[in-house]
């Protein structure tokens, strides 16, 4: 299908329940919709689940000060991210193969966030192309690259980057090797992926997901299938990443990318403070504060605490984004408080895409916009650019 005729599929999976109040009810909604393999896919993480479990449940142990006796009935959560204006301190953060939990899921997450006012991050291993987002969108929009071994390649995907209007590339640094995922070896998902009888009955017992999967116009990795061959499928582009990943990182590498590119340049997948420093002395514009979702090495650190040390080493000296078990408003509050200038969602967002697309999306967001302006006006922050000491415990 050509990129001009995208937008004619995009249209809501269903109208929005009314009963969605809290991103759980998104989650409880998307576990309905969703066959096991998929919703497993993005509800899990690695071995254990230990550093999954820690993300959310190290959140929910700080608390907020609460202060009435402040005038902060005109609150402002508009801040920048990478330069960028934005409407509330929260962008989409890249995940894989969006377009298995919604057809067109990326560009359907990419347009809520355009609607929103908040930055868009595509990844290198998204079902949509870098032409479909920049097609479909008029902001710009971030690109999450990771690095393979044939450095013509990395070349070409931030020349594609670099042609779409991308502002910022986000360089993805804990990902050398892939964490041991239980739920999806149990369900039969792995690389290269290669469909069984049993993914073919767990998908064909949600009938609605499988129509919508079965229009899908885009069923490749939109950003790989152009160095895999005439017509590849999803499996050959998984395969062709699984002989092509680089398998490890080094200095090198950050250091060709920041000549490379001209733009932003954030490294994601930081939780040790003097990886953050190094990341900055080698020309970094920005982190991520990020444990993969609990979805890499299981046992590392919760993000959230690993917030303050990072912020304390890089005094600072570049700009610090938030990620990993965001849920609520008050979870974006605790991580600002803590230093961070802005949160990534990734989960949060992905259950209300599978709920009902873009409008789905766009009320992940809606809430958690709305929980951060209430935890505002209790705590009396008048701007989340400018927040009190002591906001945190």
């Amino acid at each position: 299908m050509a990129q001009a005729d995208l937008t004619k599929q995009l249209r809501g999976l269903r109208p929005l329940p009314a009963c969605v109040r809290h991103v759980g009810d998104l989650r409880d909604l998307a576990r309905r919709r969703l066959p096991r393999i998929v919703f497993d896919y993005l509800d899990g993480g690695s071995f254990d689940e230990l550093t999954l479990r820690a993300n959310e449940a190290d959140l929910a142990a700080l608390t907020l000060r609460q202060r009435g006796l402040v005038d902060n009935h005109a609150r402002s959560a508009r801040t920048t991210i990478a330069g960028r204006p934005a409407a509330a301190p929260l962008a989409l953060a890249p995940i894989g193969l969006t377009g298995v939990i919604a057809s067109l899921g990326e560009l359907r997450a990419a347009r809520a966030a355009e609607s929103f006012g908040v930055p868009y991050c595509l990844s290198t291993f998204a079902t949509c192309s870098l032409d479909d987002i920049a097609s479909a969108t008029a902001s710009p929009f971030m690109f999450q690259l990771y690095i393979f071994k044939d450095r013509g390649v990395n070349e070409a995907l931030v020349e594609r980057a670099r042609a779409a209007d991308c502002f910022a590339l986000v360089v993805t640094i804990d990902s050398n090797v892939l964490g041991r995922r239980h739920r999806d070896a149990r369900n039969g998902l792995t690389l290269p992926l290669r469909w069984t009888v049993r993914m073919a009955l767990d998908c064909a017992s949600r009938p609605a997901w499988s129509l919508d999967w079965l229009a899908n116009p885009r069923k490749v990795l939109g950003n790989i299938a152009p160095f895999v061959g005439e017509n590849p499928n999803l499996g050959d582009c998984s395969a062709w990443v699984e002989d092509n990943f680089k398998g490890s990182y080094d200095i090198g590498d950050l250091e060709w990318l920041r000549s490379v590119w001209p733009g932003k340049l954030i490294v994601k997948g930081i939780l040790d403070p003097d990886e953050a420093r190094l990341a900055l002395d080698l020309g970094a514009d920005a982190i991520v504060v990020s444990n993969h979702g609990g979805r890499q090495l299981d046992s590392a650190p919760s993000s959230i605490s690993a917030l303050a040390a990072i912020r304390e080493k890089v005094a600072g000296d570049t700009e610090i984004i938030f990620d990993g078990g965001i849920r609520t408003g008050l979870d974006v509050l605790k991580a600002l408080g803590l230093g961070a200038r802005s949160c990534l969602i990734g989960r949060a967002y992905a259950f209300g895409l599978a709920v009902a697309g873009e409008a789905g999306v766009h009320a992940a967001l809606r809430l958690i916009a709305e929980e951060l302006d209430l935890a505002m006006g209790l705590t009396g922050v008048r701007d989340v650019t400018d927040l009190p000491d002591g906001l945190v415990h």
